[in-house]
């Protein structure tokens, strides 16, 4: 969500602490993973709020769009590039935006966990994510051109 290394580690640590005291308020209607991407996804607004207003989110490429399994290593570098491309471009995007790309395509929340996480109806999220796509498509289509459509 844009936080730095000890930013993150700050938030983590609040993270934890926030749900072991709630952990008697746990009741099991989501997993448990959903639970504390929610109070994560709260420490972290709350400490954005605080700290660093206006701040986008800056994203961590994975390795998530090159895998590197059948490729050499010109086509793995090709891969981490378009990556980069990609994830400073949902940089640029608004954090609600941004926040649900992240969550969706990064960490492979399903649309009910971020629902759930980001405390929003399931239209909303959807609505979130179609405009951030369409907002990726044009800014990423001077850097892929005709691949945005083929690879969709």
């Amino acid at each position: 969500m844009g936080l730095s290394e000890d930013e993150a580690e700050d938030v983590a640590s609040e993270t934890f602490l926030a749900a072991y005291k709630g952990l008697r308020r746990y009741a099991g209607r989501a997993e448990l993973s959903t639970w504390l991407w929610s109070i994560a996804y709260r420490q972290a607004v709350s400490f954005l709020r605080k700290n660093r207003r206006g701040r986008l989110p800056e994203g961590e490429p994975d390795g998530q769009i090159a895998d590197g399994n059948n490729c050499g290593p010109a086509a793995v570098l090709q891969g981490k590039e378009t990556e980069k491309t990609v994830w400073a471009a949902v940089d640029r995007l608004p954090r609600l935006w941004a926040v649900a790309v992240i969550l969706f395509y990064r960490e492979q929340k399903s649309i009910a966990d971020i629902t759930k996480i980001m405390r929003a109806n399931e239209n909303t999220v959807k609505t979130y994510l179609f405009r951030a796509r369409e907002r990726l498509k044009t800014a990423l289509a001077p850097a892929f051109g005709d691949q945005i459509d083929a690879d969709r």
